[in-house]
């Protein structure tokens, strides 16, 4: 599969997604924001897929554990979703379980369904707003939800606005405490087959999906990666980019379940257009040509409907959504323990699910009893992949990972100081500041830091198990289907390969953008325009070229990463060199990542 660029706009419109859509639903004479169109890539250096060689544990039992019900019930919300099977498998189910790795390290866990990203974050204001009357162990609200790890910038941002407006500045916090999984391939946009062999027949596409989450960023990034504008306000239709309808209920089912009605009966939604970001005046009834949307939404679609595929999914974005644990930092403080323990207790059944496959069997149960949906051989299956073929087209299902303790330390930069988190949540963060959508700027105040709003020291207490060794990938095979090509517009000296004044604010992007997928290896060609000498313009591409990747290995990337570094000169400009915009254009740096 070919994309090009991928990327940048990982998590962008994740978060705008929410208070985009709540804007245009209750604010009618809000500002028409214009469709954007960036670009960006997609990398990273070592798979986060460790085991650890272990001896195997009895399984979790199913009856509810005696041992642990006179201890504190702590209680964390989730949506149902398959990349948190390690958790809830220690867990045993939605409650603790005799036998379980919960009950072995003295937690006493009930882990709550709630598909809706707004319930997640009211269950967790009840939760502060009982532990602020005074209550130690509060049982109305939840003191953690588990999230999409690249929805965190939007999620606590927004969340610490509301604290703040509640409680006073600063009084109260929610912060990342760990990641426990990672969704590899059930997150996917899914559509007709063309979007992946041309992905500009995407444009005025209509794609249904629950705005604001992981799904509809991976359909961003595909969009912007190939050079589609995106239009972010849901209540509009833009021709010429890839537009949203916000589903039902923020429902990634009702995702799923829209699209199947569109095609089925014929269903459209009335949408005002827009050119340039100006309204037409007219109003367009537009069907629903896609889906961004997650297991078991899915295998909805395909048993549904045929001449579908899965576009884009996770599993080329693989380090960008991590099954996240974003708790109440005052209330962790006062139980250090607890959270490290339930940490702990993942970990270790994780790594028992790599091991051994009764361990993911049993997982698959639990996961059933907390979903309440399917059965466990469907969320067995699911976890693993599947692959399926109808109408000679063929399309992957779910896909997910789960975390040991030698991931998640590698995840967060502990073993080889490349903290692939900290690049998603940068990145995010500075989409949202640079886009500004939907008006996300003035609605919430201020962007919370990553080092703010992560805390690794849970994860860092985690001890009395073995990590692991941290994996790393080995570069030395050619590759050669390309998995990605984006063209950028670094800033370098008049004449010279020196970088020059805002040029690492670009590299640091294609940095924070080259640590999130897994195993691609790099190709770097420079380019110029065509001023001056084409022999000198050709050794200064190189030379442009090569600065790019020594850059890039001082930050950390593997110098065996890169394939291939060399210039072309003034060769294959793609815009007009007789005007200086189209000379700015054609001075440039292709990155290409191959598999």
């Amino acid at each position: 599969m070919k994309l090009t660029t991928l990327s940048k706009l990982l998590i962008t419109f994740l978060i705008v997604g929410v208070v985009g859509f709540l804007l245009w639903q209750f604010s009618p004479d809000v500002q028409i924001e214009e469709s954007q169109q960036l670009d960006g890539i997609n990398v990273d250096g070592s798979d986060v897929n460790n085991i650890t060689n272990a001896d195997k544990l009895p399984l979790a039992g199913t009856q509810r554990s005696s041992k642990v019900r006179d201890l504190p019930l702590t209680r964390m919300a989730a949506y149902a979703w398959n990349a948190q099977s390690g958790i809830i498998g220690a867990n045993g189910g939605p409650f603790t379980t005799e036998g379980s790795m919960m009950e072995a390290n003295n937690v006493n866990l009930e882990i709550i369904r709630q598909d809706w990203l707004s319930e997640l974050r009211n269950l967790q204001m009840k939760f502060v707003q009982e532990f602020d009357a005074g209550e130690a162990n509060p049982d109305q609200g939840v003191f953690a939800i588990m999230m999409m790890g690249d929805g965190a910038p939007y999620y606590i941002s927004s969340v610490q606005q509301a604290l703040n407006d509640k409680y006073g500045e600063d009084k109260y916090h929610v912060q990342v405490v760990g990641a426990v999984g990672l969704s590899y391939g059930e997150d996917k946009l899914i559509g007709p087959p063309k979007w992946k062999m041309d992905p500009q027949s995407m444009r005025g596409a209509l794609i249904s999906t629950v705005i604001g989450d992981g799904d509809w960023v991976t359909t961003v990034n595909y969009a912007f990666a190939n050079g589609i504008p995106v239009n972010p306000d849901p209540t509009t239709y833009d021709p010429e980019a890839v537009n949203f309808y916000a589903s039902a209920n923020d429902d990634y089912i009702e995702s799923a379940k829209e699209l199947i009605k569109s095609v089925n009966e014929g269903w459209t939604i009335p949408l005002k257009e827009i050119k340039d970001g100006k309204l037409t005046g007219r109003t367009v009834n537009k069907t629903i040509d896609g889906c961004a949307t997650w297991t078991p939404g899915d295998k909805m679609v395909f048993d549904a409907i045929d001449g579908y595929t899965d576009i884009v999914s996770t599993k080329e974005f693989n380090n960008q959504m991590a099954t996240t644990v974003i708790a109440v930092k005052e209330w962790c403080e006062e139980n250090p323990e607890i959270v490290s323990n339930i940490l702990k207790a993942s970990y270790t059944s994780s790594n028992q699910m790599k091991l051994f496959d009764d361990w993911r069997r049993r997982a698959a149960e639990a996961v059933t009893t907390t979903y309440e949906m399917e059965d466990a051989d469907y969320w067995y299956d699911m976890f693993q992949g599947q692959k399926g073929e109808k109408g000679g087209i063929s399309y992957n299902m779910g896909g997910s990972r789960v975390f040991n303790l030698a991931d998640a330390r590698q995840y967060y930069g502990m073993e080889d100081g490349v903290n692939r988190y900290k690049a998603v949540y940068d990145q995010v963060s500075y989409y949202l500041k640079e886009l500004n959508p939907a008006g996300f700027n003035q609605n919430v105040k201020r962007i919370i830091p990553y080092d703010e709003a992560v805390n690794l020291d849970y994860v860092k207490a985690v001890r009395d198990i073995e990590a692991g060794e941290a994996y790393t990938t080995d570069y030395s095979g050619k590759a050669r289907s390309v998995l990605a090509e984006g063209e950028w517009n670094i800033n370098f000296g008049s004449g010279r390969a020196t970088l020059g004044p805002g040029a690492s604010d670009v590299l640091d992007q294609i940095f924070n953008l080259l640590i999130q997928a897994e195993d691609a290896k790099l190709e770097m060609v420079g380019f110029t325009d065509n001023v001056g000498n084409p022999d000198n313009n050709f050794i200064l591409s190189q030379n442009r070229a090569q600065a790019v990747q020594t850059y890039m290995i001082q930050k950390g990337i593997p110098a065996s990463r890169f394939q291939k570094v060399e210039g072309k000169g003034e060769a294959s400009p793609v815009a007009d060199n007789s005007t200086s915009q189209g000379r700015a254009k054609n001075r440039r740096v292709v990155v290409t990542l191959l598999n």
